[in-house]
């Protein structure tokens, strides 16, 4: 079975694009669309992912904007949990908290509804890349800290390892399927 999950990853590997110099010089930009649009390759990631946490009780999968909304919603069907949009600020029309977090230039901040999450819930954090860990540490501060919820795991599709975005992460269990 591991030899055979091995394979699968490597193809999801393979089918990544990388982009140079977007969104800026320099950059080399790990472009997903090649995968999402390959209803086999798509369905493999959701189900190397989602068959992690079966038999974890997670009661909500919170998903970020905007790509992490395209993994979150299958893995919490697949899991038979709710959906939690995190969303930035003044997209959400019900009442909301916030966190605010520092970006390479500036600041940013997210938001989720108040009632998403009930204390003590697991939840399952789900974004498409790992970066420098910046929003997602900011989003574990938010869901623990302003709803009270039990994060079993963060998870990516992809984790830039020489970034080093775990150690923003300490403490927390971490995930990733693709690692560059």
């Amino acid at each position: 079975m591991t030899e055979n999950r091995d394979k699968i990853v490597a193809e999801l590997k393979g089918i990544i694009r990388d982009i140079p110099d977007f969104p800026k010089e320099g950059i080399i930009f790990k472009d997903i669309t090649t995968l999402l649009k390959d209803g086999k390759k798509f369905r493999n990631a959701i189900d190397r992912i989602s068959e992690r946490y079966d038999g974890k009780k997670i009661d909500k999968v919170v998903c970020i904007e905007a790509r992490g909304f395209v993994f979150g919603g299958p893995i919490a069907y697949k899991l038979g949990a709710g959906v939690v949009p995190i969303r930035k600020k003044g997209k959400l029309p019900h009442e909301t908290h916030s966190v605010e977090y520092d970006l390479e230039y500036g600041k940013d901040c997210l938001e989720v509804h108040k009632d998403a999450i009930l204390p003590g819930e697991n939840v399952l954090i789900i974004d498409d890349l790992l970066a420098t860990g910046g929003t997602m540490s900011a989003v574990c501060d938010l869901v623990e800290k302003k709803l009270g919820a039990k994060i079993v795991e963060v998870a990516f599709l992809i984790e830039l390892t020489f970034l080093k975005g775990r150690n923003k992460l300490k403490g927390r269990k971490v995930f990733s399927l693709i690692e560059f």
